[in-house]
């Protein structure tokens, strides 16, 4: 705004110096109108309209300039956020905000805290957004070679790579205090600990060796716990479900986008596991053993009472669903076949996770639950022992009776007249 004032400035007195003569160098012109006043009053009138035409280019100019400048910043802030949403990849991160909010409501008992679901959320999403744009940062000449990849900020020279990486560090700063601060430490510690594996591990392990898709699955699958320390501030058993979950289904999901991406990958210089593979047959039995490992997690939702009955059943149909493509692959593997995997894994993940959350069972009523399960375990134990006790005694009663006879010289030595026979005892 100084800037515009300043402008105007300049721009009025441009004006006044082209309108008015200079007295100095033109001391005879600069006094003719002052004398021509003097003598005639009739020159007052276009005195004044000179004068308020003046005014108006001068408040014309300064609007011009103000609106300028406006636009100038208006556009430096459409660039800039832009580039931060393209660096942050927005939508995988709000996929990364979705298992984790998952998670907190997984977490959470039979009232869900809202501030607290949504803290969690603006921090996992600021760690999420800083560990992806490390991830371009340094893979700013592979990107280049990609034809997916190479209109991102970065390659394209949009923004530079300190800038982005000033972006990182901040929102990646604040992410983790906004956690820590709002949820807890273990919490803060996860999201931490995350953006190290996916930024300094999972990243540059891309360009050396195909485990990278494993190791990026355990950094698919650390985000749900995260809700769930957030808001249960511990772990547990009933914890692993959606994790596990996520595990095993980003290798079917990525080996079948590596397939169909093969050439583009290979263009870029990352080491993946369909490139050993030209048939695809060794991919689609990867994927497939990875579908099949998710068949029982419904179960064992409903068996850990993290979840009513239902979902049991609902789970397994999904996986099984899943599964069906990925044998699919596995009987032909080909673009249509992988694609059919890909799309298929890209409704199976809402879906699993809207079941879940729908039929979970709140942290009081699965401790009722467990507390009416362990009475009936212990009246059952006790039934059985009863049972066994009445068993044993039946065995004892049919057994018969023996009477022990003592011998003949213990008889004798209690006799009253040791001289007398010893008596004889017929048992």
């Amino acid at each position: 705004m100084w800037r515009g004032g300043a402008t105007a400035a300049s721009a009025v007195r441009a004006l006044r110096s082209r309108l008015l003569v200079d007295p100095i160098h033109h001391p005879v012109t600069s006094l003719a109108p002052i004398a021509s006043a003097r003598t005639s009053s009739s020159s007052s009138a276009p005195s004044t309209a000179v004068a308020n035409t003046i005014v108006e280019e001068a408040a014309a100019a300064a609007a011009v300039s103000v609106s300028q400048h406006t636009g100038s910043i208006s556009d430096a802030l459409r660039h800039y956020g832009k580039c931060y949403w393209e660096l942050s990849k927005a939508r995988l991160s709000a996929l990364v905000v979705a298992t984790s909010g998952a998670g907190y409501v997984l977490g959470s008992g039979n009232i869900v805290d809202i501030a607290g679901l949504c803290s969690t959320c603006a921090g996992t999403m600021m760690v999420a957004a800083s560990a992806n744009t490390l991830n371009q940062v340094f893979e700013i000449k592979n990107d280049a070679q990609m034809k997916r990849t190479m209109r991102r900020p970065l390659p394209s020279g949009r923004i530079s790579p300190a800038h982005a990486a000033m972006w990182a560090t901040s929102v990646g700063v604040a992410g983790t205090a906004l956690l820590a601060w709002k949820a807890n430490g273990l919490a803060a510690g996860l999201a931490a600990s995350n953006l190290v594996l996916y930024a300094f591990v999972y990243t540059p392990l891309k360009q050396i060796h195909p485990v990278n898709t494993w190791v990026g699955a355990v950094v698919g699958a650390i985000p749900p716990l995260l809700g769930w320390t957030a808001a249960s501030t511990e772990l547990s058993l009933n914890a692993m479900i959606l994790p596990a979950a996520l595990y095993y289904w980003q290798i079917p999901h990525f080996m079948a986008l590596a397939y169909l991406c093969r050439n583009d990958y290979l263009a870029g210089g990352y080491r993946m596991f369909s490139f050993a593979d030209p048939t695809g047959e060794r991919t689609a039995w990867v994927s497939l053993r990875n579908c099949l490992y998710m068949l029982p997690l419904g179960l064992f939702a409903y068996s850990w009472g993290l979840t009513s009955e239902w979902f049991g059943l609902e789970a397994s149909l999904l996986t099984l669903g899943l599964t069906i493509g990925a044998l699919s692959f596995v009987l032909e593997p080909s673009p249509k076949t992988a694609r059919r995997m890909f799309y298929g894994s890209l409704l199976y993940l809402p879906a699993f996770m809207a079941g879940l959350l729908l039929h979970r069972l709140p942290i009081e009523q699965k401790a009722h639950n467990l507390a009416e399960k362990s009475e009936l375990d212990g009246v059952l134990y006790g039934a059985d022992l009863q049972d066994k006790e009445r068993a044993r005694q039946k065995r004892q009663d049919r057994k018969p009776s023996r009477v022990q006879s003592r011998p003949p010289v213990a008889y004798a030595s209690v006799a009253p007249f040791p001289f007398l026979p010893v008596p004889i005892y017929e048992s």
